[in-house]
């Protein structure tokens, strides 16, 4: 089985955290043209969407940006060192790390996510955030979706659920993607980030969890 590819990077890389917030105008502007970005890399290359599937999947599909989800998060470090295990979506289990928790108020609830990095990565400064919501299932991909963050030296972060993407096994069962634990089950719907294409996407994404 493939491993879950992080596809966001290069898409996003111009889309990061400024020192200065963005207006409004500019933000969404950045927001749209790292996804046109993102729709160009996976019509040129053969991973991950399968070439007899691209003219069903592309372009992706999205929420309309909304400057509302981008949202600030405190990280509280996890005073847990142990290696716990997560489930992927071909049933792989494999050794993960808690760095903590992220703190955040969204829609105008406190809210808190896990961030984990996998203790066989190489880059050990990139943690990934897999979350679920009241949308899976529905407009998203059912096992949930993910966020990737830069580790900081504050502990502060821009979480950004505009950025949030399907794992790569919503193109195709052979990829092994993070199963969101139960702590990141979100009790509200996240209507932001990449949306399942009807009827395609949907029946995809069922060969997964």
């Amino acid at each position: 089985m493939k491993p879950v590819l992080i596809v966001v990077a290069l898409a996003f890389a111009g889309a990061g955290c400024s020192v200065e917030p963005p207006s409004a105008s500019n933000y969404v502007a950045r927001i749209a043209a790292a996804r046109v970005a993102k729709d160009a890399a996976f019509k040129s290359q053969p991973e991950p969407v399968p070439e007899n599937l691209k003219d069903k999947l592309l372009p992706l599909v999205y929420y309309s940006p909304d400057p509302a989800y981008d949202v600030p998060a405190l990280l509280e470090p996890s005073a847990d060192t142990r290696t716990l295990q997560m489930v992927y979506s071909d049933g792989a289990i494999r050794d993960v790390r808690r760095v903590g928790a992220l703190a955040f108020t969204l829609k105008g609830e406190r809210l808190l996510l896990g961030a984990f990095v996998e203790v066989e990565a190489r880059d050990l400064n990139s943690l990934f955030v897999p979350f679920g919501d009241l949308t899976n299932g529905t407009e998203t991909y059912p096992a949930g979706r993910i966020l990737d963050l830069e580790r900081t030296a504050s502990g502060l972060y821009d979480l950004d659920f505009n950025r949030a993407y399907n794992p790569s096994c919503y193109f195709s069962p052979t990829y092994s993607c993070p199963i969101p634990p139960k702590e990141n089950r979100l009790p509200i719907a996240v209507q932001a980030g990449e949306k399942t294409r009807d009827n395609v996407g949907v029946a995809i994404s069922n060969r997964g969890p």
